[in-house]
């Protein structure tokens, strides 16, 4: 989930800005070029990716999905916890579709993403999930990309913008600005905010590893539910996402992600460099447009509060019609039309 802080819908419902937007710095815009209108499409048109591929990249031997021309501009998809490249299963139609090779990769401790050496740390920290991406770029020989993300991608995503420009050519983050520090997370929330943290206290417990090792799919499907409460997804969708969750390092990249966060477990000395600068909340000139659902259940940080850190070409979208935290997948054409647009502005 991110940092910081019923009945059936098959349609998307709607896409609105933000009230106020302009006011609260949330709009800021050039002149935009025209870009091509993302069809209407209902979640759940698109059920698989067909074949996946397999590359060496970094440390891992990273499992993604491609669609699109090969000669086309890059856009990378990335998912977050505890989702998986099906976050996407709707969008990457549409963006190869209006032109684009889309990349989407499974993060480390997913699918049919490993590490290439038994010594390497399964390390959940922030910057080391971010350096994988660069890695993989590096892999397939993508010098800049359309980098989108939500959850732990969109905090990835906003890593790579703040860090790697030069390899970001512009950006869309669901719930905005989630770059994180160990040292603002000691400072204590109010009590309503920390219960909707309860997950990451669980996990800092040898208990709570050892129930999501044996809950895993139970503990998902609840988070799914409380981060999307109008979200009324099947038993086919959720088990496709599930499976990605089986993967021999996904509890050890979770429990040491959480853990990491509140400072109960140590990150590796090479990505010392790379959270000091994290540390200072970099800002991000990459054009970026971010996007909330309005009905987003999990604990995400208001847009007025991350505004000013995009310091580019900026646009907040507020997605309306019940629409929850895996807002990819539960409004794909909003998404989809984010990344066309942030293109062109």
């Amino acid at each position: 989930m991110t940092e910081e802080i019923n009945q059936p819908r098959r349609h998307f419902m709607g896409m609105a800005l933000a009230v106020a937007g302009a006011q609260l710095g949330m709009t800021r815009v050039g002149q935009a070029q025209s870009a091509p209108n993302i069809p209407a499409t209902a979640p759940r048109t698109d059920t698989t990716f067909g074949s996946l591929r397999q590359i060496d990249a970094g440390v891992l031997n990273v499992g993604y999905a491609e669609l699109g021309a090969s000669g086309a501009p890059v856009v990378i998809l990335l998912h977050g916890w505890p989702y998986d490249i099906h976050t996407y299963v709707d969008v990457a139609p549409l963006l190869a579709a209006a032109g684009y090779r889309v990349i989407v990769p499974y993060l480390r401790g997913y699918g049919t993403t490993r590490f290439l050496s038994p010594d390497t740390p399964r390390n959940g920290q922030q910057s080391a999930i971010a350096a994988d991406i660069i890695g993989l770029m590096d892999a397939l020989g993508i010098e800049k990309a359309i980098i989108a993300g939500c959850d732990w991608g969109a905090r990835t995503a906003n890593i790579i913008a703040a860090l790697w420009p030069e390899r970001c050519k512009a950006m869309v983050s669901v719930s905005g600005y989630l770059i994180g520090s160990r040292a603002a997370n000691k400072k204590p929330l109010p009590p309503k905010a920390e219960l909707a943290w309860w997950y990451q206290f669980y996990f800092a417990t040898d208990r709570g590893r050892a129930g999501y090792q044996q809950y895993r799919n139970e503990f998902a499907r609840l988070i799914w539910q409380l981060a999307s409460p109008q979200w009324n997804f099947d038993d086919v969708t959720f088990n496709r996402s599930a499976a990605a969750l089986v993967n021999p390092d996904h509890v050890a990249i979770t429990i040491h992600n959480y853990r990491w966060r509140i400072s109960l477990a140590e990150g590796e000395r090479k990505y010392d460099d790379l959270e000091e600068r994290l540390a200072k909340f970099p800002p991000i000139g990459v054009p970026t447009i971010t996007l909330e659902g309005d009905a987003n259940g999990a604990p995400h940080p208001e847009p007025a509060a991350y505004a000013k850190k995009f310091s580019g070409k900026y646009e907040h979208r507020l997605i309306t019609g019940g629409i929850g935290h895996n807002l990819p997948q539960e409004a794909p054409q909003a998404f989809a039309q984010a990344v066309v647009d942030v293109d062109r502005i």
